[in-house]
């Protein structure tokens, strides 16, 4: 019974799954962000190559 106590202690006080977990939303939000910045870049390209056709026809 004792073995057991110590082993539950130690499994509640262990704190790498909550860390790997915070690393893994940090990670995602930096790629949501890049995947934004991504789009609007595309959608400026995409107006400014628009504007020369337009311009050259």
């Amino acid at each position: 019974m004792r073995v057991m106590s110590k082993v539950i202690r130690s499994f509640v006080a262990n704190e790498s799954g909550a860390t790997a977990i915070e690393y893994g939303l940090i990670c995602s939000l930096i790629v949501i962000a890049i995947l934004a910045a991504l789009q609007a870049f595309a959608n400026g390209t995409t107006a400014m190559y628009d504007l020369i056709a337009a311009s050259m026809s």
